[in-house]
């Protein structure tokens, strides 16, 4: 446990910041489902709209740091190539 006033802080802050966190992680997560969701029912026009959506997912994460860049790169790569695969 924190002892310094300032280590109490920084202990608050990281619950404040791990929840939002989460937050965004869990939409990430919902915006990749219902692309593979327009994919599997062989939507090309409705998942490549998806698509589009969850490409500003990533990028507002990445910005953030809350993923790596070339993690939203890959995501939004293998992504497309599914939907051009239909």
């Amino acid at each position: 446990m924190a002892n310094h006033k300032s280590a109490k802080k920084r202990a608050r802050q990281t619950i404040v910041r791990n929840a939002r966190n989460t937050i965004k992680r869990s939409a990430m997560k919902t915006a990749v489902k219902k692309v593979r969701t327009a994919i599997s029912e062989g939507n090309k026009e409705t998942a490549a709209t998806l698509l589009v959506g969850a490409q500003k997912v990533f990028a507002k994460l990445a910005k953030h740091g809350i993923i790596k860049g070339n993690t939203a790169a890959r995501k939004t790569s293998r992504l497309a190539g599914q939907i051009n695969k239909l």
